[in-house]
This record gives C-alpha cells, sequence and structure tokens, in this order.
C-alpha cells in the first residue's frame, strides 16, 4: 500500500525530477505513439527505469511514474485488457521504485495525468473537454483505485487544465487514505481553461489527503505569481515543476530556454517546497536545481535542502 504518512515539511524542500519524455528521447526512443511514454511500459521499461535513475543521481528526491499517458482506454486500444492494463499502472510504479532501491530519502509519485493526455491531441492544455465533473470522476476512478492501492508513496495529479477535473480528483482524493499533490497546467495567473488560479486551489482547501498544490507544464516565468496564489489559498506546500520556457509548435520546440537554477531561492523563499522540472528539463538541469536548493536557507532554520 501506498505510504499513507508522506508529508512535505515546511523546513523542508524537496527536489523532484525532470521530463522524463525528454530524457528518454534524447536516449533515442521513439514515442510518437498516443500513449507516448507509457509505451515503453510494454516494449522497453528498462529504459524507464534508467531515466529514474539518471534524475535520482541528478540529485532528484522524487522520481515520478511514466503514467502519464497511461489510461484503460489507451491500453485496450492496443489490445491489452484490464488486468494486463493493471499490471502496466503497477510496473510504472515498480520501475520507479526499484530506481530508487538504494537511495536513501527517495520517494515515487505515480502519474495521474489529466483526461486530455489520454485523448493524444493536447486537449490537456485547453481542458473543457465537454463532460461533466461525474463523468470525468468516472474515467479516472479505476486508474486512481489501482495506482492508490499499489506502492507510490504520493499519486501525482498532474497537468490538470481546468476546475472541473480538479474537482473530480479532489472528489475521489477525499475517498482515498493516500496521498496526493494537485498541479495544474497554466497560463499566467489563470488554469488553460481560463478559471483564476484562486479559485483553482481552493478546491484542494481543507483537503487533507492533499499535501501539496501548484503549478506544472507552464513557463517559468508564470510560477513565482503562482506560488502565492497557492499559499495564500491553501496555506499548503506548493510544487513547481515548470517546462524549458520553449513553446510547442507545429514544427517542434522553439522560443528560448527560460529554466534556471537562479530562479529557484526565489521559488524557495515564496514558499515553494517541491522543485522540479516538466517539458524539455534535463537530469543537468535537476542538477542544477538540486544545488540550488541545497544553496537556499529558510530563516530561522538549516539550508533547506533535498536528500545529501
Amino acid at each position: 500500500m501506498a505510504t499513507v504518512g508522506f508529508t512535505v515539511p515546511d523546513d523542508t524542500v524537496f527536489v523532484a525530477d525532470g521530463g522524463l519524455a525528454t530524457e528518454l528521447e534524447a536516449r533515442g526512443a521513439d514515442l510518437s505513439d498516443p500513449l507516448w511514454s507509457a509505451r515503453l511500459l510494454i516494449d522497453a521499461p528498462e529504459d524507464i527505469a534508467a531515466v529514474h535513475a539518471a534524475f535520482f543521481a541528478a540529485g532528484a528526491d522524487i522520481a515520478t511514474t511514466a503514467g502519464y499517458q497511461a489510461s484503460f482506454d489507451g491500453f485496450a486500444a492496443r489490445g491489452t485488457d484490464r488486468g494486463g492494463t493493471t499490471r502496466l499502472l503497477n510496473r510504472s510504479v515498480r520501475l520507479a521504485r526499484a530506481a530508487a532501491a538504494g537511495r536513501p530519502g527517495r520517494w515515487v509519485a505515480a502519474s495521474v495525468g489529466p483526461y486530455g493526455a489520454a485523448r493524444a491531441d493536447g486537449s490537456e492544455y485547453v481542458g473543457r473537454y465537454g463532460l461533466s465533473t461525474a463523468q470525468l470522476a468516472a474515467w479516472h476512478r479505476p486508474r486512481l483505485e489501482v495506482l492508490a492501492a499499489g506502492d507510490a508513496d504520493v499519486l501525482a495529479c498532474e497537468t490538470v487544465p481546468d476546475l472541473d477535473e480538479a474537482e473530480a480528483l479532489v472528489g475521489l482524493i477525499r475517498q482515498s487514505d493516500t496521498p496526493a499533490w494537485l498541479s495544474y497546467t497554466i497560463e499566467g495567473a489563470a488554469t488553460r481553461a481560463g478559471q483564476p488560479l484562486a479559485e483553482a486551489f481552493a478546491v484542494a482547501a481543507g483537503v487533507p489527503q492533499i499535501v501539496a498544490v501548484g503549478v506544472n507544464c507552464c513557463a517559468p516565468d508564470d510560477v513565482l505569481p503562482a506560488i502565492e496564489i497557492a499559499r495564500a489559498v491553501t496555506a499548503k506546500p506548493v510544487i513547481v515543476y515548470p517546462n524549458s520556457g520553449e513553446r510547442w509548435t507545429a514544427d517542434g520546440w522553439a522560443g528560448p530556454r527560460r529554466f534556471s537554477p537562479d530562479l529557484v531561492p526565489a521559488w524557495v523563499a515564496a514558499g515553494a517546497r517541491i522543485i522540479g522540472g516538466c517539458c524539455r528539463v534535463t537530469p543537468a538541469d535537476i542538477a542544477g536545481v538540486a544545488n540550488a536548493v541545497r544553496r537556499a536557507c529558510i530563516p530561522g532554520e538549516n539550508p533547506a535542502g533535498s536528500s545529501p
């Protein structure tokens, strides 16, 4: 069972990993598939394990599993039955757990990607799927139940684009003893669907199973205002793991990289207690984050940092 006691102390800063798919592609994996990196749970699980190990070696305290785009629907389209999908979801956790073996103080976060990710059409950056909260909850429930019953330390409800989907996920988390974080993908101070972040974070206030709230798969420039809003609304620890700052276009990634370890001290000072990266953030970037975290100080405490 998951570790119900996973918490984020206010005097500690954990380092999360970076872009799993980015590093898989850098190592030669072809992810041009509706399952994206989840396809490798079938075809090349050893490649996933190697990337988890690389991020841990770079200084990450938390590995997020390769289940972001994994779903019962998606695997069914590949001929995998429900039992097989359950085994693959559990494999995603075991791979991260194996990479953490022999590394004290490391944690495994089971990725719970949004409904739009399973559609493989970019709609997780829009939201507003035309489904009710009840319908979204029904879709998420089977996968979440499998992961909550498994060996992850925390559920990573991540890249959530709108309030309806967050409400569906939080309702399910309330029924579980498994800790989870809730992380939105945002544009400025709003969800991708356009709702104010204050309203979005408010759905997690007063839910003890939600151990952190925050943002991911967003521009680094949007992180600091989001931290301040999250702390004001929920008083919970904040998790942030933005993209590199580049933008995806029809021709591929474009624009300047804006992700930098130099941003980390301000994020820590504002209240971020889990810091990592998302798309295009590499193990080398995470090594820089880990070094920056070790140098950052929380007033009245020892230097905040990841595992020694």
